[in-house]
């Protein structure tokens, strides 16, 4: 038998630490800063993303927006676990394998991840 390590991450679960690490002091607006914020449905695709909007400017936002997992097509797990298999030190086609996924996709994240990790440090 062979288990699918993608099956193995629950996404609602995912979307919590995001949460939790990205406002550890509640939710927040993006643009503003407001703590004013009320939530709006979650994600057609995704049910655990959350949507919000933001009663003192009235920005609509989400779980992601404005953070390097937004604007991509795949799900948030796979970026964790991604990042995961960066810190067994796996190559970009160890993990392309591992997550079933074309090699310049697995490019394309790591160096954003990579990026995002040292711009994050800087700060």
């Amino acid at each position: 038998m062979q288990v699918n390590i993608k099956n193995l991450i629950d996404d609602a679960q995912c979307y919590d630490t995001v949460r939790e690490l990205r406002w550890p002091e509640g939710r927040q607006c993006p643009l503003c800063d407001s703590k004013r914020v009320t939530r709006r449905g979650s994600d057609e695709k995704e049910p655990a993303r959350q949507r919000y909007e933001c009663k003192a400017c009235g920005k609509r936002f989400d779980d992601l927006t404005d953070t390097l997992f937004a604007g991509h097509h795949q799900p948030l797990k796979v970026w964790i676990l991604c990042l995961y298999f960066m810190g067994l030190n796996l190559s970009n086609e160890q993990i392309a394998r591992e997550l079933d996924l074309d090699r310049s996709d697995v490019q394309q994240m790591t160096t954003q991840l990579r990026e995002g990790v040292v711009k994050k440090s800087q700060q």
